[in-house]
């Protein structure tokens, strides 16, 4: 009875073990297909500019302003003037308080010396 119980007990640990590992290989396979797909349609490693814009559009002296970007198959970006912490994502915002009107504008750069670049202006109310 004893040898009976331990086979049945190893046959379900079995089956539900292997159900866990056909689940995992399946959400696997479907997470790398949505990256895939995700890469695709961001243009896959081609050097592009997917966003380059500002919130809000103009501000006041002394304010606040956030510049949001993204790239895709960059190796090196760079915002003209000047601005810290800038790197290459597929999204991502920085902070800038300039005195007056101002156009800035992202440059982006990939591994075989090909690069990108759009600009835009800043207006700045005195």
């Amino acid at each position: 009875m004893l040898i009976a119980a331990a086979i049945y007990d190893g046959a379900v640990f079995y089956s539900r073990w292997s159900g866990n590992r056909a689940a995992e290989r399946e959400a696997s396979a479907s997470e790398a297909e949505r990256d895939r797909k995700v890469i695709e349609m961001v243009g896959g490693d081609q050097l592009k500019i997917l966003s380059f814009y500002v919130i809000p559009g103009a501000i006041r002296a002394g304010a606040h302003a956030n510049i949001c970007y993204g790239v895709n198959g960059a190796k090196t970006v760079r915002i003209e003037p000047p601005v810290e912490n800038v790197y290459p994502a597929l999204t991502r915002c920085v902070q800038v308080s300039p005195r007056r009107d101002t156009e800035y504008k992202l440059v982006a750069e990939d591994g075989a010396g090909h690069t990108v670049s759009q600009s835009f202006v800043l207006k700045v109310a005195q």
